[in-house]
């Protein structure tokens, strides 16, 4: 699994970073950076939970085969 993100979509509430800062970050502007895309299936609750909790959908987790 991978993270992906769309800045049109992000208002930088935050919360994914409040969560899981391995895998998310804000930059200057404020907006997500995703840090790391790879999601192993450790990390795999973590990232579900920072996503869940982006309000504006901003973020999610791709299969990639």
């Amino acid at each position: 699994m991978r993270v992906a993100s769309d800045l049109a979509k992000c208002q930088g509430y935050g919360n994914c970073v409040a969560i899981d800062e391995r895998h998310f970050d804000l930059d200057d502007d404020g907006l997500v950076v995703v840090r790391e895309e790879h999601v192993t299936q450790e990390e795999r609750d973590t990232a579900d939970e920072a996503i869940r909790s982006c309000p504006v959908a901003a973020i999610w987790l791709e299969d990639v085969r």
